[in-house]
């Protein structure tokens, strides 16, 4: 049975019997989904037998054996019996795919969907949410929260580290619930099947099921990659995802298999057909077109969402033979494979190399072969690079026993984490690992069961008491829960009460809490405080509202790591220049960090913040310059990828780059939108919107689920609108643009002028003439606020061409001196930035 459903002019809702009866749901179901080609297998019957009879499921069985349908027919049931019913998945992007998909099924009235950043038709009966939200709601009710099922996919999570504790404080908050748990990895799992049944008095079956759908075949590689590759593709196996466990090496990979003829002419031509007139930008899309004509597709999370969706595409369309990509491809994506090809067994998890796990070599493993298209799939792991060099020698001295003793046997490089033919057995045949508790104590956790009614201590008490951590962890839990009440005890975020109140508290918030305050920017009170101490008037006010705004926003780790790595370089230059010594600069670099505009006075804020709002201890601060630096440097997304070195990265910069501008938008009240501020806030989702509209496309559909088809996604990623249509934002792309050379010709950059504007005829000779003018008659070229302001621009706009002149700001204030171009708006809509020819540098 296919997992994805066929299209239906029915849909579920139509078919709730009148009278719930566990064989009329079942017969309901098995009847919808009949009429839709689909024939449940036996492990989907079972444990849609035991959902409608009302016990709790767990289904723990491999991927591609339907457990999404499972799902639909619990939220079905729950429906039937007018209980609401939640899904919760890790990721927000299969929050909202699941939540269009159950739209098609049941009707955009009757499911919504809440993820900290999005909520839209949050009172419907079937409700689509990351983990986090459904934790939060647990907290915050209890018992009595409206939850009358839970539908936990991806329940493996439970182990995680840092988010474990949201898949464990549902089962322990809410004991009137049905649970159904599913995962392909879920390993030994009688604990869960007892406790769920002492806390919610149901009965619990567990699901399981060896048996594979499309069974696959495994084997150990001794031969070189190209090699395994060309054995695959001309043995009738593609499509083939190769698993790396870096981005660097995936693209490498692909790179490197361009040698292999993967595709036919035809096939070739059919993918250029395809592809059509989607836009590539420069640096990692030049190379990504290059691959994918070849007929080989990346995939991992730095690429830009554009990109990954043009690969799912032409997947689909069986067009990608191959597919090099990260281990990000267990997690669930939407591209068929039928073989799976480990390059290696081991991982950099953060501290160190190590062996997969089991659980992670299953997961991954279980994506080869589709159900629906393949009878069979393959999983292979190559083996260790030296270990194919001995064999290969091994091979080529045959049964010389002198030849065999002459071979000098290559060895791991130094500090090389191993593996074997060994190894790969054994996690062939080992079982997932038992899930282990992740459960922790936070402020919001105390907050959140504070505010609900009855007495705080006795719920506090059960939460500390009776989760699934040994006796000593929960100890330090007890301790850290007492220190933390004591905390907003003194900051008077709670009081206790004399005697318990109409609800039966004893202590009680003094702050109203809005429900989502630990989720979606928890530290956005704050900075609305901060935005308070600006000065409007201030020429850099609105970018100090930015990096307000960015010093609330998630970290984007690589950018942070490759501007400390420049500025490090700048500031080594700069001491040799001075003549210190060695040791004395390594010394001093150690201070060198990223720039963190507004420091000290975000630091003030937040330590006066906290004594009022103890709770923001959970979350730190983190003052950062990315849009900023970005503006501050008038570069626009490529540039800005390319001077920081971050192609494998552009995914995540955008990501950052939309969550900024979304915050922007949503945080900051309109009184303190300032025209400046106004204006950089549209530059930016102009920014976005070229680079790649699909991230704002989907928070529209999100916000707007009754659009004409909104889960029907276009064959390819469709491009952005024209650049000129937002008039306001293409003023400061232009402003920008003519800024960047203001800002280099003032450093006498004339080499990186010239790459800019040779096109026009000014290469770096002509700008240095027309600048060294320039200096002989100033001494320097301001840069500040002033030189930057829409006052020193001149636009004079016609049908085709706007003519523009960006006046210098000479120390004399003569004002006289400039640049002069014009803006070709037809090539800026194709190229989606403005497209500048400078015409004259000169005094008017």
């Amino acid at each position: 049975m296919s997992t994805q459903p066929a299209p239906s002019t029915q849909r579920l809702d139509d078919r709730v019997p009148a009278v719930p009866e566990p064989d009329a749901l079942f017969e309901a179901f098995a009847g919808w989904a009949a009429d839709r080609g689909l024939q449940l297998y036996p492990a989907q019957e079972e444990a849609l037998i035991e959902v409608v009879s009302g016990a709790n499921v767990i289904l723990s069985t491999p991927t591609g054996s339907g457990k999404s349908m499972v799902a639909v027919g619990a939220h079905f049931t729950a429906m039937a019996h007018g209980r609401r019913s939640y899904y919760t998945a890790p990721i927000k992007a299969l929050v909202s795919e699941k939540f269009f998909q159950l739209i098609e099924i049941f009707g955009p009235a009757n499911v919504g969907m809440m993820t900290g950043d999005s909520s839209v038709n949050a009172d419907a009966p079937i409700i689509c949410c990351t983990a986090e939200i459904l934790a939060n709601i647990a907290l915050r009710f209890g018992a009595e929260a409206d939850v009358g099922q839970v539908v936990a996919d991806e329940f493996h999570f439970y182990s995680e580290p840092d988010r474990g504790w949201a898949w464990q404080v549902p089962l322990l908050e809410l004991p009137k619930a049905q649970f159904v748990l599913m995962s392909a990895t879920l390993g030994d799992v009688s604990f869960f099947e007892k406790d769920l049944t002492r806390r919610t008095g149901r009965d619990t079956a567990v699901v399981t099921s060896a048996q594979r759908p499309v069974p696959l075949t495994y084997r150990y590689a001794l031969t070189p990659m190209h090699e395994t590759m060309s054995e695959l593709l001309n043995g009738g196996q593609a499509p083939v995802y190769v698993v790396h466990f870096s981005q660097a090496a995936a693209i490498e990979r692909a790179q490197t298999l361009m040698s292999i003829n993967v595709c036919t002419k035809a096939e070739k031509e059919a993918i250029a057909d395809l592809i059509g007139d989607f836009r590539f930008s420069a640096g990692f899309g030049k190379t990504l077109s290059r691959l994918v004509r070849h007929g080989i597709g990346v995939h991992h999370a730095g690429m830009l969402p554009k990109y990954r969706r043009l690969v799912e595409q032409l997947a689909q369309a069986g067009l990608l033979k191959v597919i090099c990509g990260t281990d990000t491809l267990g997690v669930g994506i939407n591209v068929p494979i039928r073989t799976v090809v480990f390059s290696a067994l081991t991982k950099y998890d953060g501290v160190r190399q190590r062996h997969l796990k089991a659980r992670e070599f299953h997961q991954i493993a279980g994506r080869a072969g589709r159900a629906g298209y393949d009878t069979d799939g393959y999983v292979v792991v190559e083996a260790p690079d030296h270990v194919i060099e001995n064999a290969k020698a091994l091979e080529k001295a045959g049964d010389d026993p002198k030849k065999k003793r002459k071979i000098t046997r290559k060895k791991a490089p130094e500090g090389f984490v191993n593996w074997t033919e060994s190894t790969f057995e054994r996690l062939v045949s080992a079982e997932p690992e038992p899930l282990t508790s992740s459960f922790r104590v936070s402020h919001s956790m105390l907050l959140n069961v504070i505010s609900r009614p009855g007495n705080a201590f006795d719920s506090m008490r059960h939460l500390l008491e009776d989760n699934h951590e040994d006796r000593p962890s929960q100890r330090k839990h007890i301790l850290r829960a007492i220190a933390i009440y004591r905390a907003l005890l003194a900051a008077g975020v709670v009081e206790r009460l004399p005697e318990p109140d109409e609800q039966g508290r004893i202590v009680r918030l003094t702050v109203d809490l809005q429900f989502d305050f630990a989720l979606n920017q928890p530290l956005s009170p704050l900075a609305l405080a901060a935005i308070d101490l600006l000065d409007p008037e201030s020429p850099s006010y609105a970018l100090d509202v930015v990096s307000i705004v960015e010093s609330i926003v998630d970290d984007p780790r690589p950018v942070l790591s490759q501007q400390q790595f420049k500025a490090r370089g700048e500031a080594v230059q700069a001491m040799k220049a001075e003549g210190i010594e060695y040791d004395e600069r390594m010394e001093l670099l150690e201070e060198v960090s990223y720039p963190k505009p507004l420091a000290e006075l975000l630091e003030v804020a937040y330590r006066s913040y906290r004594q009022g709002h103890p709770w923001v201890d959970d979350y730190q601060l983190s003052p950062k310059s990315v849009v900023r630096d970005m503006y501050e440097r008038a570069m626009n997304f490529v540039e800005y990828i390319g001077f920081y070195q971050l192609a494998r990265s552009e995914g995540l910069v955008l990501r950052y780059l939309a969550d900024a501008y979304d915050t922007l938008r949503h945080t900051v009240p309109d009184e303190a939108k300032t025209e400046p501020l106004q204006d950089l806030i549209e530059w930016l989702g102009e920014l976005v919107r070229q680079v790649d509209s699909s991230l704002l496309d989907e928070w529209e559909a999100l916000r707007h689920p009754d659009a004409e088809d909104p889960h029907a996604p276009p064959a390819l990623p469709e491009g952005p609108p024209p650049v000129t249509r937002n008039e306001r934002a293409f003023r400061v792309l232009v402003r920008n643009q003519l800024f960047r050379r203001v800002e280099l010709a003032a450093r006498r950059a004339y080499s990186a002028l010239g790459e800019l504007d040779s096109a026009s005829g000014w290469d770096a000779e002509e700008w240095e003439d027309a600048m060294e003018a320039y200096f002989d008659e100033h001494d320097d070229l301001g840069t500040g606020p002033d030189a930057r302001g829409p006052a020193l621009l001149i636009i004079e706009k016609e049908p085709e061409v706007w003519k523009v002149r960006q006046i210098f700001d000479d120390p004399a204030g003569d004002h006289d001196w400039g640049i002069s171009a014009e803006i070709d708006l037809a090539a800026s809509d194709e190229a989606g930035a403005a497209v500048v020819h400078v015409t004259a540098v000169d005094r008017l």
